[in-house]
């Protein structure tokens, strides 16, 4: 055997060996974002500084029949008719995430016709709750949770975005709204309203309220489950200040498989102002406490560092614990995750809590002005991640968006983010490997002291670092948390101290469609990939030599065709061959690469 021939079927050997027994987990890369604010992102509205726009959002359907989910954006400060008496906005979006249009809800404006008074705060909370008066327009819920209203408005919806009928539910205290699915099996979609400001038990204490609705749309009065220090089930551990209830709750399903669905609550001014979040197991009938998980700074596996103090704002420390949502399995592990976040931390940091099936935190990671990979410009008093909600894959493309609130700053009339995330198989390589050589894009180690230079990291945390230096290939050690991240120049070596070899294949240059394959002044193309039919590899800058040749090969190995290089731009059809992943093997100029192509 000829030594590029050799050389070929090692690497081929490898590439097979590595996608039949590597350990493949599926994690969520950040894939860009829109900023919606007044003038930015498609909304035009009547916005002005300090109402507050996205104080809380939600997805709420298809209002408008276009096939894209739409949005209710509450304006909580808006002075429409009133000093804060409060707006909210109907949301029309294109399927890349931008506004189409906007209907804005007040006492004023979009059919509302509702007698507001000054600091009712409409739209302090909002929720998206199904087609609840089974006219196929999906329809929101709002609160306005001041002391001269105090209700729940169920507002039945027309296309246009404009209100064709509403409920008031008077007495429902919700300075947080969430929707948390259908749990009493009624076939319509259940509410939690968050009162962090109860004083049952204790000085804000705070409470929840499971909410279940007729078919009227009104609140079952008899039927409301209180969760607080001396209700539901709780038992000890809310104190005085802790505000349990926080802005949002988020339903996570029963993640332990005990027959109990997991709901997490913020409490977040709870130790001292930093904040913290209960994960509550519900009796699935009576839906009280059965148990509790606390999560905050130094317990149940949450070991980040979180702000005390005063803030600009008048509140004190970082607030952990403000908002929540669910948001499916983010790291591949099986179990869903929950996004959560610090708004007073700095500019506001968003957290990914990865967890693990006891309810306590696996990892976390960070989202905010420099770390996760968004890029995002935030202001000083920003406070980002003071509201999130799930949005889903909008595109259509197998990505994902979730939304975030901020703009909170001087000046600002409030902004929501909607950050995309996309999947991304990560290779663990069997056996115990390293990546040597090639250029290091991120390391915490030091090879030549043996030792840390920085903090110790999760394998979600040194996964994120591959996203945001775009490295294709990883080592990590869960021993001591080494994290090194390299460019694709790297080789595969045997590991003498326990370390482990991934491949990013979202970094991966096999799966890219452009890709530069010989030396600066000689570079080609392949494309498109993935292909319907057609795969092409086109030589930019060299004419092809005698000898030079094209192959295709199936992953097991199959060739499936092979010609010498008859120009500078070759077409090898896949019409008759099934959907899938396959090999291209170039040989020019004594040179052989490696290229995945996947036809769809």
């Amino acid at each position: 055997m000829n030594r590029r021939l050799q050389k070929f079927t090692f690497a081929l050997f490898f590439c097979f060996t590595t996608y039949i027994n590597a350990q493949v987990s599926t994690y969520w890369s950040p894939d860009g974002q829109i900023k919606i604010e007044n003038g930015s992102g498609g909304l035009i509205a009547d916005l002005e500084p300090g109402d507050r726009f996205s104080r809380d959002h939600d997805k709420v359907g298809d209002i408008d029949g276009d096939g894209n989910v739409d949005l209710v954006i509450g304006a909580r400060s808006d002075d429409d008719g009133a000093t804060d008496a409060g707006a909210l906005y109907i949301v029309f979006l294109n399927n890349d995430g931008t506004v189409k249009a906007n209907q804005k809800i007040s006492m004023l404006d979009g059919g509302f016709n509702e007698v507001l008074l000054n600091s009712n705060f409409f739209g302090y909370g909002v929720a998206g709750i199904g087609d609840y008066n089974d006219d196929g327009i999906p329809d929101i819920a709002a609160s306005a949770p001041s002391s001269n209203n105090n209700a729940l408005y169920i507002i039945h919806l027309n296309n246009d975005g404009t209100v064709k009928s509403f409920v008031k539910n008077s007495n429902i205290i919700a300075q947080g709204l969430s929707a948390i699915g259908d749990i009493n099996n009624d076939g319509r979609i259940d509410l939690v309203a968050c009162d962090p400001n109860s004083d049952v038990g204790g000085s804000n204490r705070g409470a929840i309220n499971i909410l279940f609705l007729d078919e009227f749309s009104q609140v079952i009065t008899e039927e409301i489950v209180t969760i607080n220090s001396i209700e539901g089930g709780f038992g000890l551990g809310l104190e005085d200040e802790d505000k349990f209830g926080g802005r949002e709750v988020a339903m996570l399903g029963d993640i332990d498989n005990d027959g109990t669905l997991e709901m997490a609550v913020g409490a977040f001014t709870s130790n001292n102002g930093k904040g913290a979040i209960w994960i509550l197991s519900l009796n699935s009938n009576t839906f009280n406490v059965e148990s509790k998980v606390k999560i905050t700074e130094g317990m149940n596996g949450f070991t980040d560092a979180l702000t005390t103090g005063d803030n600009p704002n008048g509140t004190q420390g970082a607030n952990f614990g403000h908002a929540l949502c669910k948001v499916g399995d983010l790291n591949g592990d099986g179990i869903d995750d929950l996004m959560t976040g610090a708004n007073q931390q700095a500019e506001g940091w968003g957290y990914i809590l990865y967890l693990n099936a006891d309810k306590t935190v696996k990892s976390y990671t960070r989202i905010n002005s420099t770390e996760g990979g968004f890029d995002l410009s935030l202001t000083t008093e920003e406070r980002f991640s003071r509201s999130i909600s799930y949005l889903g894959d909008i595109r259509g493309d197998g990505t994902i968006a979730i939304n975030y609130g901020g703009g909170a700053g001087a000046g600002s009339a409030g902004a929501l983010y909607m950050l995309f995330f996309k999947p991304c198989d990560i290779d663990q390589l069997p056996g115990v490997n390293h990546w040597s050589d090639g250029n290091t894009l991120f390391t915490n180690w030091s090879h030549p002291l043996q030792m840390l230079t920085s903090d110790s990291l999760s394998l979600e945390q040194c996964t994120l670092k591959t996203f945001e230096t775009n490295a294709p290939y990883f080592t990590y050690n869960e021993n001591d948390g080494r994290c090194i991240c390299k460019d694709s120049t790297a080789i595969q070596s045997v590991s003498t101290e326990s370390s482990t070899a991934f491949i990013n294949r979202c970094n991966d240059e096999l799966m890219t469609s452009s890709i530069n394959i010989l030396s600066d002044d000689a570079k080609g193309i392949l494309y498109p990939n993935p292909t319907h039919s057609d795969i092409i590899f086109k030589l930019n800058a060299l004419m092809p030599s005698p000898g030079d040749r094209i192959q295709l090969y199936s992953l097991m190995g199959d060739l499936l065709y092979s010609s010498k290089f008859t120009s500078a731009e070759m077409k090898i059809n896949l019409d008759n061959h099934p959907r899938g992943m396959y090999l291209i093997t170039t040989s020019i100029k004594g040179k052989t690469h490696t290229y995945k192509v996947v036809k769809e």
